[in-house]
């Protein structure tokens, strides 16, 4: 293997956004958040790292489950083919243990002296060419042997970012004095007037190989760990896309620690470049209110709203005409299946909404009512204790996995599109305006041969209805022979 000495950007797309729920939720996080421009912030964030020079391929550390959903969100953008790797979490261990993942798999198929950038999925920059202007300071740093991390230049004495203290100066930017976690308001205050102190970004510029020997000198647990992780995991190759699923075991040995305070807060070779990049890290709903226009009384509306007297209000009902009359300093979303209510000032406690969700066990905290698969989407219309009824979507030449239900029975409608059908032991077409009748108990599958949509409605009706029910026992998507959510 030939040095490259290029950049490797890598995006860890982790966290379930709670304060931004319920447009955010555990199974559809903030990175895949839509902006008004269409784009989300994953696509955003892609696109950022892919407009960079030298680069040779885009790694994403993301979770399993989210694996079909973020290919699909970079084959929409990535229309010249730059090489993607997804390390795939079984579920979510802070950033040390993913960056170090990053790292030693970028050294195993690009060496040493690859340089990589880590950048969180859901945040958004505006100023392109001062991201660019920024890390390339930031890969000077990098080729001198430091970690280096890039500082925000505060506009404001904020309490919600965690800040970085400058040392002596750098040829590219400044060593670190130390970091400090979230302030008070009068820290944050003296912080902003004293013009030393920078937002803490997040986002990570360093030689593979650097980053290795800081982690053995102190935070050999989460290298021995991440090691172990990718020793452990499986693999697979696909033109254009390396995929390589992390071990479970190892990875829940792994410290459940941040890259900051397992090795940035420790290391002596941490430098930082100030910048002004028109940053955000979409932290809340009052977070995204700011980049909105507000209309003459301070309201800002997405989707269709009549409003009587009322001032201050950030809107977001796409689906449903939305009134409202006599507030002011509201956040109200709404969405197909819930709607939040708060106050303006307390944005950062929707996160509680989540937590008491989760507790009771509703499904509102992790799923839409539209939940997408690898093979297309189902969106649940109606249910109770003893029927379900969905309408479900599959891509062309994608297929649903050989299951069987034990706790209920199925009705297929196709409204539009063929389906191609694998009832017991037998497999027929069906066509539009056609049904079929799946017994509990029996094998089935369904596949859409055609070159359109397949859309149809299932109607379930059992003991059980719960999308555990399944038993797999061939599956595209390597998803079987494990009973997991469909």
């Amino acid at each position: 293997m030939s040095a490259f000495a290029g950049l490797i950007p890598c995006i860890i797309s982790g966290g379930s956004g709670s304060r931004l729920w319920p447009v955010s939720r555990q199974n559809m996080p903030k990175p895949f958040i839509r902006m008004r421009d269409g784009q989300s912030l994953l696509q955003k964030t892609f696109l950022r790292a892919a407009s960079l020079p030298d680069v040779g391929c885009v790694v994403t550390v993301t979770n399993r489950d989210l694996l079909f959903r973020s290919l699909d969100e970079y084959r929409a953008v990535n229309p010249r083919q730059l090489g993607l790797d997804l390390l795939l979490e079984p579920f979510g261990r802070n950033t040390a243990v993913a960056i170090a993942v990053a790292a030693l798999h970028v050294r195993e198929h690009w060496g040493d002296q690859a340089q990589l950038l880590i950048l969180p999925a859901d945040h958004l920059i505006l100023d392109q060419d001062a991201f660019a202007d920024a890390v390339d300071k930031a890969r000077g740093l990098a080729a001198a042997g430091y970690l280096a991390t890039f500082g925000i230049q505060p506009d404001k004495p904020e309490t919600g970012f965690g800040y970085i203290e400058q040392g002596l100066a750098l040829q590219q930017g400044f060593q670190v004095a130390r970091f400090v976690e979230k302030p008070d308001l009068a820290t944050a205050q003296a912080y902003l007037d004293g013009g030393r102190h920078l937002w803490n970004a997040g986002m990570f510029c360093f030689r593979a190989d650097t980053l290795l020997q800081e982690l053995t000198l102190h935070a050999p647990e989460v290298l021995a760990a991440a090691r172990a992780c990718l020793e452990q995991g499986s693999s697979l190759d696909n033109p254009n896309c390396r995929q390589r699923e992390l071990d479970a075991g190892s990875l829940g040995t792994a410290p459940d620690i941040s890259i900051d305070m397992a090795l940035m807060e420790r290391s002596e070779r941490v430098a930082v470049v100030p910048c002004s990049i028109g940053w955000s890290d979409i932290g809340s709903w009052d977070a995204l209110r700011q980049l909105t226009p507000s209309d003459e009384a301070g309201n800002q509306v997405n989707g269709q709203a009549v409003l009587h007297d009322v001032s201050n209000c950030y809107i977001d009902s796409p689906k449903r005409v939305l009134g409202a009359v006599g507030v002011s300093d509201l956040i109200i979303v709404d969405t197909p299946d819930a709607l939040l209510v708060a106050d303006a000032t307390r944005t950062q406690d929707v996160r509680h909404i989540v937590t008491e969700l989760k507790r009771l066990g509703h499904s509102a905290y992790s799923l839409h009512r539209t939940v997408t698969r690898p093979w297309g989407t189902y969106t649940v219309l109606e249910e109770s204790s003893r029927f379900k009824i969905k309408r479900i979507m599959v891509k062309p030449g994608e297929a649903l996995s050989l299951q069987m239900h034990h706790h209920r029975s199925e009705h297929w409608i196709v409204v539009s599109g063929a389906a191609l059908i694998t009832n017991g032991d037998q497999e027929f077409l069906l066509n539009s305006n056609e049904s079929t009748y799946i017994p509990a108990g029996h094998k089935h599958r369904l596949s859409n041969p055609g070159i359109i949509d397949l859309v149809m409605i299932e109607v379930q009706s059992g003991e059980y209805l719960g999308e555990d029910d399944i038993v797999r026992f061939e599956d595209v998507y390597g998803r079987a022979p494990a009973q997991v959510k469909a």
